[in-house]
């Protein structure tokens, strides 16, 4: 049997090479508009040169054609640049989103902190990038050095002092990038957290305005909140008065150049149509340094957004697919597994065994926080064992794709989670809805009833978390959940936590039939009504197994032996006189 392995990190290849094409055709055709945006100041050489002087209007005529030409051409080229960065952007979303969203998953699984759905947001930043001014202007830094080459051509000392008006861009560029990068990164985290306090609020409504604690609440969320504010207006302060500096920069290089130009004319190295040229060369060799600088900030949240990306996806790659296991009959085998809680360090499972055979029920009871729940989620492959393994016909539960493994396995957590959605595809698990059994299973955990009195019956919307339910019957439709399709593995965690006493009798005959079905069940519960219908009982104490058995020996091993009786003539007197 060939279980499913995780790609190595180094055959998973960078997230952004599918863009990579995109962007080698821009580069391509920034060449061409490189060398289109060149064509006013050409214009106006060729009317100071050839117009004036030869006075034909003809002449004038078709320059003006012409020029009007390369305008029109010019913003198409932008236009299908922009358009072909728009394009490779969606290619990009399409191409890892489900990536990205199979990883938030995992690291939700494995307790990993990952700012709730920034990856997302990450995603959506770094698309809305590829297509924006400040990339696209990166990507003619390099081309505008065409213009450099010009200015050095027309006179060496236009190119110089150009040369350095280029480098103190750099310059502030670079100090710009520098003195910003800390603070974006700072209040980049500082908004994760406020956002994630907020939603956790949102969550906790019911209890916070129930107690008063709005007040409090509402002073620490501030706090955070305040935080990213003054981070982000220290980043601000800095990224515009970078800004501020550039376009000085740009505009005294455009003036400075003209004067400059003027000398030279005025001492005949120069005709003067070259001394306005050179002037406005000047400024368009400097504009896409201005536009990278003014744009600062947004490069940096992508740079930031790549590298959390980068992290997460390297951390939690596409698992490889593997070949399909057979239908798992329902054994169970615990050997000495030692467990914990996702990003935590403390054992909770402390060489934990046992084995179940097919058809056979369990219940799992102990005091609290003996690893009960931490046990469920082993058995059902969530979280992975530190040491040990957890079997299921064979095979681990952890590596078994849960794509495979889940229709023949059903859970039921503590702390039922519904999805938006309606009844049918919730019990369904928003598969393929079979309404025989959704029907069957409702019917099961005593859902019938309710659902005939609704009008819309098994289509009616239960709202977000099920939020138009109360809780006795968002735990009749987790059950519910659990038991469609007859699953072959059933683990049940206090299932019975909110039912009533009509609930409890059904929880009953769902067990009955699970049994009869010839399902594998195990069950965490204290009732002692549970108890009478399930085969086996396993005590957990303290992470360990206290007892494991049928369930009268067990219960039996439990009761105190009684004190022997001992007949009179061994009573020994232990009187002050010392009788004989």
């Amino acid at each position: 049997m060939t279980q499913s392995r995780s790609k190595p990190p180094e055959d998973r290849g960078d997230f952004l090479s599918p863009v990579f094409p995109y962007v080698l055709r821009v580069v391509f055709i920034s060449v061409f508009t490189g060398i289109l945006v060149l064509a006013p100041s050409l214009y106006m050489l060729e009317v100071y040169d050839r117009v004036v002087n030869s006075r034909s209007m003809t002449t004038l005529a078709m320059l003006t054609i012409l020029v009007v030409g390369c305008y029109v051409v010019l913003e198409i080229l932008e236009w299908v640049r922009s358009r072909h960065m728009h394009e490779g952007a969606l290619g990009l979303d399409e191409e890892i989103r489900n990536r990205v969203f199979h990883a938030l998953f995992a690291a939700r699984l494995q307790g990993t902190p990952v700012g709730g759905i920034q990856p997302m947001n990450d995603l959506r930043t770094i698309r809305e990038f590829l297509p924006s001014a400040p990339l696209l202007s990166l990507i003619d830094v390099p081309i505008a050095l065409l213009v450099l080459v010009l200015l050095f051509l027309i006179d060496p000392l236009l190119g110089w002092f150009a040369a350095v008006a280029v480098f103190v861009q750099v310059a502030i560029g670079w100090v710009n990038g520098r003195k910003t990068c800390k603070p974006l990164s700072e209040a980049n985290r500082n908004a994760v957290q406020a956002r994630q306090y907020a939603d956790m609020v949102v969550g906790n409504a019911q209890v916070i305005e129930a107690m008063g604690m709005l007040p409090g609440i509402e002073r620490r969320w501030r706090e955070k909140q305040e935080q990213f504010l003054r981070n982000q207006a220290v980043a601000s302060d800095y990224a515009g008065t970078s800004a501020a500096f550039s376009k000085m920069v740009q505009l005294l290089t455009g003036s400075m150049l003209l004067g400059l130009g003027g000398l030279l004319a005025l001492q005949g190295y120069i005709g003067g149509s070259l001394m306005i040229v050179g002037s406005i060369l000047g400024g368009r060799l400097l504009s896409p340094l201005v536009k990278v600088i003014t744009g600062w900030r947004q490069i940096e949240a992508a740079h930031e957004a790549y590298r959390r990306l980068a992290q997460l996806l390297a951390a939690f790659p596409v698992p490889e697919k593997s070949m399909p296991l057979p239908v798992p009959e329902g054994r169970l085998d615990v050997e000495n597994v030692v467990a914990t809680p996702p990003g935590s360090s403390m054992q909770v499972l402390r060489g934990v065994s046992f084995s179940i055979d097919p058809g056979s029920s369990v219940a799992i009871v102990g005091p609290s926080a003996a690893g009960k729940t931490c046990l469920t989620r082993v058995l059902t492959g969530i979280w992975p064992c530190l040491q040990g393994n957890v079997r299921l016909d064979g095979v681990d539960i952890f590596s078994w794709r849960k794509e495979e493994l889940g229709p023949h396995v059903g859970y039921l957590p503590q702390d039922v989670e519904l999805f938006e959605g309606s009844i049918a595809e919730n019990v369904s698990r928003f598969g393929d809805s079979r309404m025989d059994k959704v029907a069957e299973a409702c019917r099961m955990a005593g859902l019938e009833s309710f659902i005939e009195s609704l009008p819309g019956k098994y289509d009616t919307a239960i709202g977000a978390g099920g939020a138009f339910l109360s809780g006795g019957q968002r735990q009749r439709v987790g059950l519910a959940r659990a038991i469609y399709g007859s699953p072959r593995f059933i683990v049940l965690d206090e299932p019975d936590a909110s039912l009533d006493s009509e609930g409890d009798a059904a929880l009953l005959r769902v067990i009955r039939r699970l049994k009869k079905a010839g399902s594998t069940v195990v069950v965490v519960t204290q009732r002692k009504q549970l108890l009478a219908e399930l085969d086996s009982m396993l005590i957990l104490v303290n992470g360990r197994v206290h007892a494991f058995g049928s369930r009268d020996e067990v219960l039996a091993s439990l009761k105190p032996k009684p004190e022997p009786v001992l007949p009179a003539s061994s009573v020994v007197s232990i009187s002050g006189k010392g009788g004989r």
